[in-house]
């Protein structure tokens, strides 16, 4: 499976972003853990052979019940659904 790592300033957090490649939301997603230095992972869903998408398909549902675009997936024991930057900044920028 095609898992990208981007490197930041700050890895206390292990961060997993579930994305689509066409989508706004998650690219912006991805501009806002850039900014603020945040070392994560992400998986563009869309990218992926079938079997691979059907099994994370299956992951981001168990995280996000939508099974919407983009899906953050924080330590893996909380998630942030959407583009939701004031959330994102709350949890990953102060480092908690």
């Amino acid at each position: 499976m095609k898992i990208q790592h981007v490197n930041g300033k700050s890895d206390k957090k292990r961060v997993l972003l579930y994305a689509i490649s066409t989508c706004v939301w998650c690219r912006k997603t991805k501009r806002l853990l850039n900014s603020l230095g945040i070392s994560y992972d992400y998986i563009d869903v869309d990218l992926l052979d079938e079997t691979e998408k059907e099994q994370v398909k299956h992951e981001v549902l168990k995280w996000n019940p939508k099974g919407s675009y983009p899906t953050v997936v924080v330590d893996g024991s909380s998630c942030i659904v959407g583009y939701d930057e004031k959330e994102i900044r709350e949890v990953l920028d102060n480092g908690e």
